[in-house]
């Protein structure tokens, strides 16, 4: 990994982890666990605490945000992030496929326990990072890992904002980092676009 850091994930290798996850024995569990990652930032400790209610609006039906209370993220500072569309999709599927049971409880369901009629247990955050694991090295991707996607999240982010009317700090509170700082080192700088700043000066 470059400077210790998680790579970033270019969008062919976002669709090599999705065809990754649609070939394993959790699809669309596991699709969503991916799409968490690229299109919503979220670490792998709070993928696993992801409740359906964090995701659900007033009448059940999965809404717009992502509500992440202090309870489940670091350093308690709860955040907001509005569903990507693609993201939003996957977890109305996930919610199809997992019927009553998907009503309330951990939407990241783990393989043990929780069958029948007794409460779903979610994968633990060891277990998200071991399948991000597993499925970088099924998928070739060399240098990744679970951060990837929260890597690859906030430079897109970064590389966007100004086009969306905003700044860097939208890009932090959408992070949960403490300091802009923490921000900054995530993104990945491009030469192409150095370049490209330079000429345009």
């Amino acid at each position: 990994m470059r400077g210790g850091q998680a790579k970033v994930l270019s969008e062919p290798d976002i669709r090599r982890l999705l065809k990754v996850a649609s070939h394993s024995r959790h699809p669309l569990r596991n699709k969503v666990i991916v799409l968490l990652s690229v299109r919503a930032g979220l670490r792998a400790s709070e993928i696993a605490r992801l409740d359906w209610s964090m995701v659900t609006d007033g009448r059940g039906r999965v809404g717009r945000v992502i509500e992440l209370p202090g309870r489940v993220v670091k350093y308690g500072m709860g955040r907001r992030v509005p569903l990507h569309a693609e993201l939003r999709a996957a977890l109305v599927a996930l919610r199809r496929e997992a019927g009553a049971f998907g009503r309330s409880g951990p939407v990241v369901v783990s393989e043990r326990g929780g069958g029948g009629d007794g409460p779903s247990l979610p994968m633990t955050p060891k277990a998200v990072v071991n399948w991000f694991t597993a499925a970088c090295r099924e998928g070739g991707l060399e240098g990744c890992s679970s951060h990837s996607g929260r890597r690859t999240f906030v430079t897109k982010a970064a590389r966007l904002v100004q086009k969306a009317g905003g700044s860097l700090r939208d890009v932090q509170l959408l992070a949960g980092h403490r300091s802009i700082e923490t921000t900054q080192a995530y993104i990945e700088g491009d030469a192409d676009i150095q370049r490209r700043l330079v000429r345009m000066m």
